[in-house]
């Protein structure tokens, strides 16, 4: 298989991993099981991956993590709205 073709698919995959937890959580409008901590921990690593990728000019790790961070902070600010008082 191709390297580009590789990183590609793993970028997808990684990007996209979280929608389904988005849409339960808004389908239900339920997020008391999500883990806060983990939300922040992963919006900061995948920040630090696309810091990554602008020093290393590498357009895919950049996309990919952008991807992923826009849909976690959107979890993140369904855990602020459906979180339970």
């Amino acid at each position: 298989m191709n390297e580009n073709l590789l990183g590609i698919i793993a970028g997808i995959l990684t990007s996209i991993s979280m929608i389904p937890q988005v849409v339960k959580v808004i389908k239900e409008k339920d997020a008391e099981n999500l883990s806060l901590v983990m939300l922040f921990v992963l919006i900061t690593g995948l920040s630090l991956w696309i810091w990554y990728g602008f020093l290393k000019d590498e357009l895919p790790i950049i996309l990919s993590n952008a991807i992923a961070v826009l849909v976690n902070i959107t979890l993140l600010i369904c855990f602020f709205i459906f979180k339970k008082s």
